[in-house]
C-alpha cells in the first residue's frame, strides 16, 4: 500500500503511520494475511528514519492489529478491530457524516436497479427484457474482429463522435431494408444502447422544467432518466390501439413512445394513431422519440410503417439498439435523427465521452454487410416464435382462469393482467419460492393506478422447459388465488 506522511501536521510522524495502517485495516483496505511494507523501503519511501517505522509497526504488533514473522515481515492479524469512527475520515465511514457532500434534491436516495438474478437461484426464468445469450453468433462475431485488427483492417486511433462512418452506413442500410427505416448514414449516431440515445436527444431539446409525455405503463428507466434531466415527465394512457394522442399535453416538448410494440403491454399504434401524433406534434412544436426495441422478432401479423417514414417534417427521432439483436452486453444502439439534431447530437457526444468503442463498431459493421445478422435474425426469430406460441397458447388455455391476456405481435414477452384483483406480490413470491423468476406488470405504472399482472418474458428459457414452467406458475396462481 502507499504510506502518506504530512509534515505539518501536528502529531508525530510515527503517530501518522500507525493510525494511517490501523485505518486501512479497519476499513479493510489492508485485509488478514496482507504484507506491510518492509520497514526500510517504508523509511526510504517516506524520508523518515526506519527507527520510526518499526516504532508504529511494534505499535500495531502490541495491539493486536499486526503480527511479526521471524525473517518474514509483518502482517495484517486475523483478528477483528473495531470500526472507526464515522465522522473520523478514516475507514468505510469516511464521506457519511453531516458535512459530506449531497446529491441534488431529485437523485436524493437513489440506487441502482436490482440486477438480474443468479442463474442458481432460478429453475425457470420468466423474466421480461431479456433475450437468449446462447443464439450470439460467437464464430462469426471472433472472425470479424480478428479480420479488424490485422495489418491494413486496424481501426483508426481516434474514432468518430457520432460512429465510424462504415457502421453507420451499414446501419442506415440494414434498417432501410428491414424495417423501412429513411435513413442516412449521417443522420445516424452510434450511441451505447437505446437509452443513451435517449439521454442525448432529451439533452438538446429540452430546457429544464420542460414536459416529456411518455406512454403510462411505459418503460420506466426512460422515465427515471428524464426526471433526472429536470424534466417534468407526463404519463399518457394507452388503449388497444395504443397512446391515446388526444390526452398528450399541450405543453409536450417531446413525447416519447414504443409504437411498434409498447412496452410492456404489446400494443401496437394503429396507423390513424400515427398520423394523428405527427399531426399533434406539428400543432405543437414537439419532437416524437420513436424507440423500436424489439420489433425484429415478429410472431403475428405484418409491421405498419414506422412513424419516422411517415414523417414530412423532420420530428421524429427514430432509436434502436442490438441489445436483443444480438447482445445486451455490446452496449451498442443508434438513433436516425433529424439533419437538424445531427450535429448538436453529435458534438455533445463528443464532449460526454468522444466516441463509441471503435473495434466492436468494425465488429458490427462487418457482420450487417455481409448478410451475418439477417441470417442470424431468421434463426432467432424462428426460436423465439416458437416459444411465443407456447406462451400464448397456455394464456388462453390453462393459465386463462388467473390471467387475461393482452394481444401482442412481437417481441420477447406476452403481457397478462391478474384476475379476479389476484395479488402481484404474493403471486411473483410464491413464484420465487419455487425458482420461477418472474416479472410484475403494476410496477411500470407511474402516473396512473397500478394494474396487477404478470409480464412473462420467453428470452431466457428454452422451448423445452416452457411447458413445466408455464404449469408450476398456473400451480401458483391457483394456490394464491385459493388461498384468498
Amino acid at each position: 500500500m502507499d504510506l502518506f506522511i504530512d509534515a505539518a501536521d501536528g502529531r508525530g510522524l510515527s503517530e501518522q503511520l500507525y493510525e494511517q495502517i490501523r485505518g486501512a485495516i479497519a476499513a479493510g483496505r489492508l485485509r488478514p494475511g496482507n504484507q506491510l511494507p518492509p520497514s526500510r523501503d517504508a523509511a526510504r519511501q517516506l524520508g523518515i528514519s526506519r527507527h520510526t517505522v518499526t516504532t508504529a509497526y511494534g505499535r500495531l504488533v502490541a495491539e493486536g492489529f499486526v503480527c511479526g514473522r521471524a525473517g518474514g515481515g509483518s502482517f495484517v492479524a486475523g483478528l477483528p478491530v473495531p470500526e472507526p469512527d464515522p465522522g473520523s475520515g478514516t475507514g468505510l465511514g469516511a464521506g457519511t457524516g453531516p458535512t459530506a457532500v449531497r446529491p441534488a434534491r431529485r437523485f436524493a436516495g437513489w440506487t441502482p436497479a436490482d440486477g438480474p438474478l443468479r442463474p442458481t437461484e432460478v429453475r425457470y426464468d420468466l423474466r421480461a427484457g431479456l433475450s437468449d445469450p446462447r443464439l450470439f453468433p460467437v464464430g462469426a462475431w471472433h472472425k470479424k474482429d480478428k479480420a479488424a485488427v490485422r495489418p491494413g483492417g486496424r481501426p483508426a486511433a481516434t474514432g468518430d463522435p457520432a460512429g465510424e462512418p462504415g457502421l453507420r452506413l451499414a446501419i442506415a442500410r440494414w434498417i432501410g431494408r428491414s424495417r423501412a427505416v429513411a435513413a442516412e448514414a449521417d443522420t445516424v449516431v452510434v450511441t451505447a444502447g437505446a437509452q443513451h440515445a435517449v439521454d442525448l436527444v432529451a439533452r438538446v431539446l429540452l430546457e429544464p422544467g420542460e414536459t416529456v409525455a411518455v406512454e403510462d405503463p411505459g418503460y420506466l428507466p426512460v422515465v427515471r432518466l428524464l426526471r433526472s434531466l429536470g424534466a417534468r415527465v407526463a404519463g399518457v394512457p394507452v388503449d388497444e390501439h395504443g397512446l391515446i394522442v388526444d390526452q398528450l399535453p399541450p405543453a409536450a416538448r417531446i413525447v416519447y413512445l414504443t409504437p411498434s410494440h409498447q412496452y410492456p403491454l404489446g400494443t401496437v399504434l394503429s396507423m390513424a394513431r400515427r398520423r394523428e401524433l405527427l399531426a399533434w406534434a406539428a400543432r405543437h412544436d414537439a419532437a416524437i422519440v420513436e424507440d423500436d426495441y424489439d420489433s425484429e422478432f415478429r410472431h403475428v401479423d405484418r409491421p405498419l410503417e414506422p412513424i419516422q417514414r411517415l414523417d414530412d417534417s423532420g420530428r421524429v427521432i427514430y432509436v434502436g439498439s442490438f441489445s436483443k439483436v444480438l447482445s445486451p452486453e455490446l452496449r451498442i444502439g443508434f438513433a436516425v435523427m433529424p439533419p437538424s439534431l445531427a450535429g448538436p447530437v453529435t458534438a455533445l457526444r463528443q464532449l460526454i465521452d468522444w466516441h463509441p468503442p471503435v473495434m466492436a463498431q468494425f465488429t458490427l459493421a462487418g457482420l450487417l454487410e455481409d448478410g451475418t445478422i439477417d441470417r442470424h435474425l431468421r434463426r432467432a426469430g424462428r426460436i423465439y416464435s416458437q416459444r411465443f406460441q407456447i406462451v400464448r397458447t397456455a394464456l388462453a388455455g390453462p393459465l386463462s382462469p388467473w390471467l387475461s391476456a393482452r394481444p401482442a405481435q412481437a417481441g420477447l414477452h406476452l403481457t397478462a393482467l391478474l384476475a379476479r384483483s389476484g395479488d402481484e406480490g404474493k403471486v411473483q413470491a410464491a413464484a420465487a419460492a419455487r425458482g420461477i423468476a418472474t416479472t410484475g406488470l403494476s410496477q411500470y405504472f407511474h402516473d396512473r393506478p397500478a394494474q396487477p399482472g404478470l409480464v412473462i418474458g420467453f428470452g431466457r428459457i428454452d422451448a423445452a422447459d416452457l411447458p413445466a414452467a408455464l404449469a408450476e406458475l398456473g400451480d401458483v396462481l391457483g394456490a394464491v388465488s385459493g388461498g384468498e
